[in-house]
């Protein structure tokens, strides 16, 4: 009798062999994790259940999400993802979820490609957001800028060598800065800035801009606050040093769960002469500024900062106070996204008590059409 062509081939005598240990081993190993999952969850290590669970949290799968990320959190976990990144990478060069591999040498974040649930309400709400901050600070007398940094993805596009990034975010940065310009806030989109930089713009192995990318877009901050006449105080004057090339870790490498593994079996490092920009000390007054006033609030800078790791990364806030010729207050926040910094500053006595005259928000391209958390501004 033949055998259908779509039938299986039987397995073969080695096969039928190594599965009995294949499916022992794979037994030993779910049953370990299902006792430390259970042991986690009835020591109260792990919630059950998020602070906020409502329809829309369960339709979309958010309570087991957050079971996942707490459970992927423990040691075991972490040991078992490790093993399984570097083992995917060495064999498949494979980089995970959240990292892809663009051109040789190049890994570009993939938040910065999804296509987010309720992108275009959640753009509105954050304009909305920015809009009705500004009109509160106007009656501060606080002046708000706002800074778009344009995704890696949308800069260095010569280096991305295949990825695919939706047509949908093509218009995404101007469309969402055309809504603030309308209702009158100054915004300031750093495409045009960067764009002529090219992929010298971004670092290859890190999510941030290089100190190109950040020195260009400093300058570029400055030039339209001194523009309008605005004069950032107290005035300073700083020194300027460059350090000779050394290897710079990427967080896109730790990202990828890589960063465990010798820097030989890693994506291959980008070398970075790094800048430091210090202020000069001066025994004697400063630009008319008594030394009482050092003390006081007039030695208190005029402008702050809020927004993201792009503000700490690249020496972007050193190149930006340069540029000024004076100190900023840098309330920027790593991981932050869209309201961290901004709520963490508005809280904070820093705002509450000595306000600025200028606030500059620095927020991601990325972050335009993620999940909206509302920006609350501390009433006085």
């Amino acid at each position: 009798m033949t055998r259908s062509s779509n039938a299986p081939p039987p397995p073969s005598e080695l096969a039928q062999r190594i599965s009995p240990v294949a499916g022992v081993t794979l037994a030993v190993f779910m049953g370990i994790g299902l006792l430390a999952c259970g042991w986690l969850m009835a020591s109260g290590k792990v919630q059950w259940l998020p602070a906020r669970v409502d329809r829309d949290t369960l339709l979309h799968g958010e309570v087991t999400h957050a079971l996942a990320r707490q459970l992927s959190g423990t040691f075991l976990a972490q040991q078992a993802a490790n093993l399984e990144r570097g083992a995917s990478w060495l064999l498949l060069e494979d980089t995970g979820p959240r990292v892809r591999q663009g051109c040789p040498g190049w890994l570009f974040l993939t938040d910065e490609q999804r296509i987010n649930r309720h992108a275009q309400a959640n753009e509105r709400a954050k304009a909305q957001a920015v809009i009705d901050l500004k009109q509160r600070l106007d009656k501060q007398g606080i002046d708000l800028w706002v800074v778009v940094v344009p995704d890696k993805s949308r800069i260095a596009a010569n280096q991305l060598c295949g990825l695919y990034r939706p047509g949908q975010l093509h218009n995404r940065v101007t469309r969402w800065s055309g809504m603030l310009q309308a209702a009158n806030v100054h915004t300031l989109d750093l495409t045009a800035v960067l764009q002529p930089l090219g992929d010298a713009a971004f670092l290859r192995t890190d999510t941030h801009w290089s100190e190109t990318g950040a020195s260009a877009a400093a300058n570029a901050v400055a030039r339209r606050l001194k523009d309008i006449g605005f004069k950032a105080t107290p005035s300073r004057t700083f020194d300027t040093r460059v350090a000779p090339l050394a290897p710079r870790p990427g967080d896109l490498v730790r990202l990828a769960g890589l960063d465990w593994l010798p820097l030989s079996l890693q994506p291959a490092p980008q070398s970075v002469a790094r800048t430091t920009i210090s202020e000069k000390v001066e025994a004697a007054s400063v630009g008319g500024e008594s030394l009482d006033d050092l003390f006081g609030d007039a030695d208190l800078p005029n402008v702050a900062l809020i927004g993201t790791s792009f503000s700490r990364n690249s020496a972007f806030v050193d190149f930006l106070q340069r540029a000024l010729g004076a100190p900023l207050g840098n309330f920027a926040k790593d991981g932050g996204e869209f309201s961290g910094a901004a709520n963490a500053y508005f809280a904070s006595p820093a705002f509450t008590q000595t306000p600025p005259r200028v606030l500059i928000w620095e927020i991601p391209e990325r972050d335009l059409q993620t999940g909206y958390v509302p920006v609350e501004i501390g009433r006085q």
